[in-house]
């Protein structure tokens, strides 16, 4: 499960606005700022809502960090030259 934290913070990596992800998720901005003012876990939204975000997210090179005993994460991938 990807956290509020990392949901911010891969936002943050890419510049883009609550506005922009939630365009781009085809999901409302209400939703986004849901997801991102939770504690640890992101609230009840429906897995097919997760998986929208956060691959919107991960097609702008975000990759998530899961929990290894230092925390979750999130980085921004390299562009691989094509």
């Amino acid at each position: 499960m990807v956290t509020a934290g990392q949901m911010r913070a891969a936002r943050a990596l890419i510049g883009i606005s609550q506005a922009e992800l939630a365009r781009r998720a085809g999901v409302s901005v209400p939703t986004i700022k849901r997801c991102e003012s939770e504690g640890e876990n992101i609230p009840v939204v429906s897995s097919e809502t997760q998986r929208k975000i956060c691959s919107a997210l991960e097609a702008e090179g975000i990759e998530f960090i899961p929990e290894n005993g230092g925390g979750p994460g999130v980085r921004l991938a390299k562009k691989t030259a094509r």
